[in-house]
């Protein structure tokens, strides 16, 4: 390993820098639960206050319903917070920033749109 931070996290600082960056509810309560230091949790929640939490309709609840049952008669099975995270992407225009090799999964059998780095 050099060190070196990924082109994904190099993306992501530069995008926070510029305040291009919003965050659904649900993605803060997963990145929140779980830590069991105190003094942990309290810092990360502070480093995620500046983030504005991107205001989710039911129309892109019922979108995240649609691409779960698509990816999954598909033999794609994925969490709701994905779903959902694929549904705001849609509805918004926007493409996904992430690591995670399931987005390309789904991807194959819905809209939504990756970012290439």
């Amino acid at each position: 390993m050099t060190g070196e931070p990924s082109p994904e996290r190099q993306m992501l600082a530069e995008l926070v820098q510029h305040g291009r960056v919003q965050m659904l509810g649900c993605i803060r309560q997963e990145v929140l639960q779980g830590i069991k230091r105190q003094e942990v949790f309290e810092r990360i929640r502070q480093t995620l206050r500046p983030f504005a939490d991107w205001p989710t309709s039911a129309l892109e609840y019922e979108l995240a319903a649609e691409f779960f049952n698509i990816c999954r008669s598909n033999g794609i099975q994925g969490s709701n917070t994905d779903f959902l995270i694929c549904a705001c992407s849609v509805t918004s225009g926007l493409p996904v920033l992430t690591k995670d090799r399931d987005f390309a999964r789904y991807a194959a059998y819905i809209p939504v749109t990756l970012v290439q780095v």
